[in-house]
């Protein structure tokens, strides 16, 4: 059973590039369909105003990695293993419990780099962003400065430099951080029955929204991305928006304008301060 794991694991590694491409359009179709079917909200911006856009700066953030850091965090990994760095290693866990472990301290350390790019102003003019989208749907998912994900690839390898996360640790992390964040940043509608017990073990759609909301408490709050235990935790846990799901407003006060949608637009928005919207 160990050599049969064993050779799974290096094939899912030497595939890496392929399983994650195949993954993100597998996830992304499913949930695009999804947000047709049983959408939870009505969009005042479609879908075409705004999808070109967060594509193209997806495309742009993937190749700015290619360029900087063509290995990126998986490969730092690799590095990170033969150079016997951090902690996890030294404690010699067995397999079954050093991924899931490695894979959770991640999670934490994704958490708290989104509670920093909210609290340090400059960190913050590279997020919003990411929040300035009007609307919420999985292509918001992939909508983040280039910047910030450079900036997030530097605290990932950092965090797996000290952990000592091994490759295949680091590339399931990878691919349930994308996965999670297109599902959680999705226009569904999840049963009122389940949505309860769900968001108890996941970031849902409805919990991730109020992160998204244009009232700053609640934008400060629900910072994680995989798990929700860590708002819990940590005091940062916000149930509901104070106008309702349907209600709220998304998106930040000062990008209001439908222009700011296009991508030349939001590359430029954290070197900007225009007035807010009047509309």
């Amino acid at each position: 059973m160990h050599r049969m794991t064993g050779t799974w694991l290096s094939s899912l590694l030497d595939h890496e590039a392929r399983v994650r491409l195949c993954l993100f359009l597998f996830i992304f179709a499913g949930m695009a369909i999804w947000e047709l079917v049983l959408p939870r909200r009505p969009q005042r911006l479609g879908r075409w105003r705004r999808w070109p856009h967060n594509f193209l700066i997806s495309i742009l953030d993937a190749v700015v990695v290619r360029v900087v850091a063509p290995a990126g965090a998986v490969g730092f990994a690799y590095y990170a293993s033969a150079h016997h760095l951090g902690v996890l290693p030294r404690l010699q866990l067995p397999l079954w419990c050093a991924i899931p472990v490695a894979v959770l301290l991640l999670d934490l350390v994704i958490y708290f780099q989104h509670r920093l790019f909210h609290a340090v102003p400059i960190l913050w003019r590279l997020h919003r962003m990411h929040h300035s989208d009007v609307e919420l749907d999985v292509s918001s998912g992939a909508r983040f400065h280039p910047l910030e994900i450079l900036l997030s690839l530097a605290i990932k390898c950092i965090a797996i430099a000290l952990l000592g996360a091994s490759p295949i640790a680091v590339l399931l992390f990878e691919i349930l951080l994308n996965a999670t964040a297109m599902f959680n940043h999705s226009n569904v509608r999840i049963a009122g029955g389940l949505e309860p017990w769900l968001r108890c073990i996941l970031v849902t759609p409805d919990l991730h929204r109020v992160h998204h909301s244009v009232i700053p408490a609640e934008t400060d709050s629900n910072f994680g991305f995989n798990l929700p235990w860590w708002d819990r935790l940590m005091g940062t846990y916000r149930d509901q928006p104070a106008q309702g799901h349907c209600g709220m407003t998304l998106g930040l006060d000062i990008f209001r304008e439908s222009a700011e949608a296009r991508v030349d637009k939001l590359l430029t928005q954290p070197f900007r301060d225009p007035k807010p919207s009047q509309q």
